[in-house]
């Protein structure tokens, strides 16, 4: 079984590889010209002269650029003279002026909007055989990825705080949806390293009408939140996360619900704010030899007392482990293997 799998897959790769180094700049323009991808990239295509080098021909160019060994500017107009020599066209320039001025010039929603496309529908067609039991599986992981150090970036994308002003290059972070059957990119978010609204989350949060009800979900411990299980299950899409480090030091398996070995049921819930007085800091003399902190520096160990009256909406304690779905924010009962969390659901 395992052999059979590691063939086939083994037999796709060399496929990809092949198809990969056999393409050149001429075979994306007949893709992006050709009745799968015409009516979308003439709905994005920006007002134009005509140059040397129009947004399609330049977007066709720079596809065969990145895939390349070489990469460079040069190979790529190179390549285009070459092919024009071959077609009986006039000859033209080799200097890498005018193409690398025709690729700034590329919109960037021409070139998002593409491949977001590209990647779904490559996606719809790919066979059944690749999905996990007749269900579309997308796999969610973020990264960051080093920027050029231009005067703009660092203003929009902050260095890391473990970097010297002046010092390395900017961080920006993604978080990206893959389709697991065919590899394709689904829809991927660019957020900052550091800062608000930088965080995997929000970012997640942005591109989460890319899934569909029916979609499984796979992600690492880091979304494993209750708050995005519930998301999930108001969409109808289950979900497959490692438990969060934080859980798997709290959670008591003995009084969870047994399924079968290394099976259990947990309800997860929101957390709940402490009834307790907050207790009063005490003030001590500050040492010479240390600093002198600000006071909004200091960090109370006690938690903030819990409301009178809750916000309308929110269930009961009891409705909450219960999981019922009346109440705005229900527990979310979560299938658990070997310490994962496998789906959402109320129980």
């Amino acid at each position: 079984m395992h052999d059979a799998i590691g063939s086939v897959r083994a037999q796709q790769q060399r496929a990809v590889r092949s198809r990969v180094c056999n393409s050149d700049a001429y075979s994306f323009f007949n893709l992006l010209t050709g009745p799968e991808l015409l009516d979308q990239v003439d709905a994005v295509l920006p007002p134009h002269r005509e140059r040397r080098f129009p947004p399609t021909e330049t977007l066709s160019m720079f596809l065969a650029q990145a895939l390349s060994a070489d990469r460079s500017c040069q190979k790529a107009v190179d390549e285009a003279a070459i092919k024009r020599l071959a077609a009986g066209l006039a000859p033209c320039s080799t200097h890498t002026g005018a193409y690398c001025r025709a690729r700034r010039r590329l919109p960037m929603e021409m070139v998002y909007t593409l491949a977001g496309y590209v990647g779904q529908w490559v996606s719809a067609h790919a066979p059944d055989a690749w999905h996990w039991r007749g269900r579309p599986v997308r796999q969610l992981d973020g990264t960051t990825v080093a920027m050029p150090d231009t005067p703009a970036n660092p203003a929009a994308y902050p260095q890391p705080r473990s970097q010297k002003s002046g010092l390395g290059f900017p961080l920006c972070r993604l978080v990206g949806l893959v389709c697991l059957g065919s590899g394709a990119l689904l829809n991927a978010a660019i957020g900052r390293y550091r800062g608000k609204g930088g965080d995997e989350q929000t970012l997640l949060r942005s591109i989460l009408d890319t899934l569909a009800r029916g979609d499984l979900l796979l992600g690492d411990a880091f979304y494993a939140t209750y708050f995005l299980l519930c998301t999930l299950r108001e969409r109808g899409i289950d979900a497959v996360f490692e438990q969060h480090g934080a859980r798997q030091r709290t959670t008591d398996f003995r009084r969870s619900k047994r399924l079968g070995v290394r099976d259990h049921l947990i309800v997860l819930l929101p957390k709940q704010h402490s009834s307790r007085s907050p207790r009063a800091l005490r003030l001590q003399p500050r040492r010479p030899d240390r600093p002198l902190r600000h006071p909004s520096t200091a960090r109370s160990r006690s938690a903030a007392p819990a409301p009178a009256n809750p916000p309308p909406g929110t269930p009961s304690s009891r409705a909450m482990i219960r999981g019922e779905t009346s109440g705005s924010v229900p527990g979310v009962g979560c299938l658990t293997f070997g310490g994962r969390v496998l789906g959402s659901g109320s129980r």
